[in-house]
């Protein structure tokens, strides 16, 4: 992409943005005018004087900066141009050459490389002849061709600019991407912060309000036959209600001020016992077997979410009531396999989809793979395959 076409007409914002620049071309006219009459008396003979016409050359040079920002094309050229007719009349050397470097580095740093060097070769070539063709009929009479050293001293400042300009330019350019990267990684970090408080609420609130939809429809049905099993239903349901939102406000609190700690650790394996019982109060009778191995906080919050899902999963779509989970580490990997017996009921108890590509983002987020799908004798099998150190991926480092 050309610089212009990524800055725009203007150049970067952070050029455009600082308004007409009145101090520095003022200070910068006093200069050319002081230097130039000091130049003048220095050359006495050799130059033509500065007469009206020069002074109004170089304050047209200088009056022209005032628009470099808004206008660095036209400044670019019009101060070539007024320092080309300067040095054509005759008129001493000094530092009306300041006014291209700065109009020609304005140019550069706004994008447009090839319209200041255009103008800046363009006036080495009117230089070059004046210099070596047609001083014989410009003023001063009896002039000479310029001699070696004066040429070396023009070719120097040209250098100078160049290499200025293209190293503000450079620099500029690296310090935009750097803004860019810097502003696509918090996009980034936010969005991934946006996909785990969503998946955690997903898993939240999916198994908590599939043991609730499952309980109420027993309170319903027993409500007026065994009043007693209803009160029990209804109080699976108070118990599920309460520790979902508990778990919701804690998801919510990681919205808090940044730093701030949590108020309650993250749920583990080591809730595994809590999970099973909040089955068992929705009908699901879970066998567990294995210990969990000591693990990475985010590798013991994902197995935690998996099983939790693959058993909310078997209460809203499987008719068997009964789960198996076994649990194994293998060569520093994690292993979950949660089994049910079937057949599938095609029930959705509020569910959207989203629970299998959930855990499938968490296992990918630390580096793990999730196998799910149903069993040849007719069950359903989700297999977890973990490392029991989170890896970088996975935002951890242990």
């Amino acid at each position: 992409m050309d610089a212009e076409q990524a800055h725009g007409p203007g150049g970067p914002r952070w050029w455009r943005g600082r308004g007409t620049p009145w101090r520095s071309t003022l200070l910068l006219t006093v200069f050319v005018f002081v230097g130039s009459a000091f130049a003048a008396r220095m050359q006495q003979g050799e130059r033509a004087e500065l007469d009206l016409f020069a002074r109004v050359l170089l304050l047209v040079a200088c009056a022209l900066l005032l628009w470099r920002r808004r206008y660095p094309v036209a400044v670019v050229f019009g101060t070539a141009v007024a320092v080309a007719l300067y040095l054509g009349a005759g008129y001493p050397y000094g530092p009306v050459f300041l006014t291209v470097a700065v109009a020609c580095f304005s140019a550069v740093v706004a994008g447009h490389r090839r319209a200041a060097w255009t103008a800046l070769g363009l006036l080495c070539a009117v230089h070059l002849l004046v210099a070596y063709w047609l001083y014989r009929w410009l003023p001063p009479s009896g002039d000479a061709p310029a001699s070696l050293g004066q040429e070396l001293v023009v070719a120097g400042w040209v250098v100078a600019i160049v290499a200025l300009a293209e190293l503000a330019r450079s620099r500029r350019e690296q310090w935009a991407r750097e803004r860019a990267e810097r502003a696509q990684a918090a996009r980034r970090r936010a969005d991934e912060e946006r996909l785990r408080i969503a998946r955690e609420l997903h898993d939240v609130l999916a198994h908590s309000l599939s043991v609730i939809n499952v309980q109420a429809g027993v309170g319903l049905a027993l409500l007026d036959a065994d009043p007693e099993q209803a009160r029990t239903a209804l109080t699976t349901i108070k118990s599920a209600s309460k520790e979902a939102l508990g778990e919701v406000r804690q998801v919510l609190d990681s919205l808090r001020t940044p730093g701030d700690a949590p108020r309650t650790p993250a749920p583990g394996l080591d809730r595994l016992p809590e999970l099973v019982e909040q089955a068992a109060r929705a009908g699901l009778t879970v066998e567990v077997a294995g210990e969990p191995p000591r693990l990475s906080p985010g590798t013991d919050l994902a197995a935690f979410r998996i099983v939790q899902e693959a058993l909310t999963n078997v209460v809203r779509h499987s008719g068997s009531r009964h789960a198996r989970v076994r649990i194994d580490e293998e060569r520093g990997t994690l292993r979950l396999r949660i089994d049910d017996d079937g057949p599938a009921t095609g029930a959705d108890a509020g569910g959207g989809g989203n629970g299998l590509a959930g855990m499938r983002e968490r296992a990918a987020a630390l580096g793990g793979t999730i196998e799910a799908g149903p069993r040849a004798d007719g069950g359903f099998r989700v297999l977890a395959v973990l490392p029991v150190k989170a890896t970088a991926e996975g935002g951890e480092d242990q």
